[in-house]
């Protein structure tokens, strides 16, 4: 009878918060318009009840628009009197997008005066509580790589960031006789006008995230996430990163962070002002497969990921603790032993066959499951997708609906990053709903990611017509048609979804005409 008694408070209390929460609207603009960024994010703080508003989806910036920063900004001063919280991209607010924040041609001038519109939003709508989320911009390591940067960055990226990564490094280590001179070579070597104008730009990025750290002091902000785009262990991204943390650091990670990371920071944000909202702080056990684990320096990163995965629980609204059984979330990082994060798409070392280390990882993670704890997996052993080894086995030992959480769609960080924002919301979740983000995640960083992708630009080079992987043009409806028949078999082989529902009504897009990021949409029924 007691055990009763208590189901029906916690159904009480779970009714009474979900209708409390129905009636709170939160204000979000997105980096851009991409769905992990956009549509995934609405998806998951829908399941809580809140109504997200988001400005015009031709307001954000896509692969082709740069975003209306001036249509933003009215927008938002329009729907704030009605909203209770609001989660503002930066870069949205002042370039357009996280596209148009690398490759505009503002002055520093025009960057401070739009950044200043903080102050005034604030001063206007003092009583909204408002989470801001921004980025250093990235480094890549190859002109290969750099599909959105200034067009020298294809012939000249690779010697750029060399030449970054070693001023990076002089300062915190001593450069030995050969990086000297591999630094005097590389500057000369590249030409004085893209070298100007590179590291200009990034002055105006930088000089315009100290003025949005001074809103934080200013009490402009509730709460301030700087993430790192692409980076490296030594690199101009990294560079920065370590300076803003010296300027920020009188503040402390309670009120604003420096972190690797970008396409998971709306996320962050959303979790953090549902948590403040709901006045919860979700505790957090983290446990790592055995090897480097959380000393893991993944690709894309400026620092381990233990750090990152720490930054991500705070910056979420959470704390960790080291007991799993006190834990709201249990997240257990799937690592590779050698400390390495390889390409999904390297199909050598990315197969089904099961791995010695997924054994090792998977004996915790069912032994936590049947003890009726809540588990999220961080599947980091590659990046830009899943490991098929873990996944393989997941569906072989039944475990794909009995954990809360997933995450393996892109770096590290993104992946773990967005997997805390939305798992530590998930205990709060009917089964349905886990199940949908669950889904969405599969058919996401699985499917797709981590093996469909390949196909479809495998079959991209043998279709007649303009276009390339980056920008399909011609080739785009053959291929999203190929798409959802790869799609649609894959899921229907490999999904094992629980009780009776099924997969319903599944379509899959390329939103931005490229092979990069997929859109999987469909309905769960019975």
């Amino acid at each position: 009878m007691r055990r009763i008694f208590f189901l029906l408070i916690a159904l009480m209390f779970c009714t009474s918060t979900a209708a409390a929460a129905q009636s709170k609207k939160i204000l979000y603009v997105p980096i851009d318009n991409r769905p992990c960024n956009f549509f995934q994010v609405v998806q998951v703080a829908e399941k809580l009840g809140y109504e997200i508003l988001t400005p015009p989806e031709n307001f954000l910036g896509s692969r082709e628009n740069r975003g209306n920063v001036d249509g933003l900004w009215q927008w938002l001063d329009e729907n704030a009197p009605q909203a209770d919280f609001a989660v503002l991209s930066t870069d949205a607010m002042i370039y357009g997008s996280l596209i148009a924040s690398r490759t505009h041609d503002l002055s520093a001038e025009e960057i401070l005066a739009r950044a200043q519109r903080f102050k005034s939003f604030r001063e206007k709508f003092f009583f909204l509580p408002t989470y801001a989320f921004g980025t250093i911009m990235r480094t890549p390591r190859t002109g290969s790589n750099a599909s959105a940067e200034p067009d020298y960055y294809y012939t000249h990226g690779e010697k750029i960031f060399q030449y970054t990564a070693l001023l990076d490094k002089q300062e915190t280590e001593k450069l030995s006789s050969g990086e000297r001179r591999k630094l005097k070579k590389l500057e000369a070597d590249i030409p004085a006008e893209y070298l100007d104008d590179w590291l200009k730009r990034r002055a105006k990025n930088f000089d315009a995230n100290k003025f949005l750290t001074d809103c934080l002091r200013a009490d402009v902000f509730n709460y301030f996430l700087l993430g790192c785009d692409d980076s490296a262990m030594f690199s101009q991204t990294h560079r920065e990163s370590r300076q803003l943390t010296e300027y920020a650091k009188d503040m402390g990670k309670h009120f604003i962070q420096v972190t690797s990371g970008a396409d998971e920071l709306g996320m962050l944000m959303i979790a953090r002002a549902i948590n403040e909202d709901r006045h919860q702080i979700p505790f957090v056990s983290v446990m790592y497969n055995d090897g480097k684990g959380a000393a893991t320096f993944p690709a894309y990163g400026n620092e381990p990921i233990g750090i990152s995965i720490d930054a991500a629980i705070t910056a979420a609204g959470g704390f960790r603790i080291p007991a799993p059984e006190r834990a709201d979330l249990v997240l257990a990082v799937n690592t590779r032993e050698s400390g390495k994060t390889y390409e999904s798409s390297d199909a050598k070392r990315n197969k089904l066959k099961l791995r010695g280390d997924i054994k090792t990882f998977l004996k915790p993670v069912k032994q936590y499951v049947e003890a009726g704890y809540p588990v999220a997996i961080a599947d980091i052993a590659f990046s830009n997708g899943a490991d098929n080894s873990l996944m393989n086995q997941l569906k072989r030992d039944d475990l794909q609906y009995k954990i809360k959480a997933y995450g393996g769609w892109n770096t590290a960080t993104n992946s773990s990053g967005f997997l805390i924002g939305a798992g530590v919301l998930t205990p709060f979740m009917n089964d349905k709903d886990v199940a949908e983000l669950l889904t969405t995640r599969y058919l996401d960083d699985w499917a797709y990611q981590a093996n469909v992708r390949q196909e479809i630009v495998g079959a991209s080079y043998g279709i007649a017509g303009d276009g390339t992987p980056l920008n399909l043009k011609e080739k785009l409806p053959p291929l999203e048609k190929l798409l959802n028949e790869r799609m649609i078999a894959f899921a229907t082989e490999n999904l094992r979804l629980p009780g009776k529902w099924k997969l319903k009504n599944l379509k899959f897009t390329l939103p931005w005409q490229r092979t990069f990021e997929c859109d999987p949409r469909f309905t769960l029924e019975r």
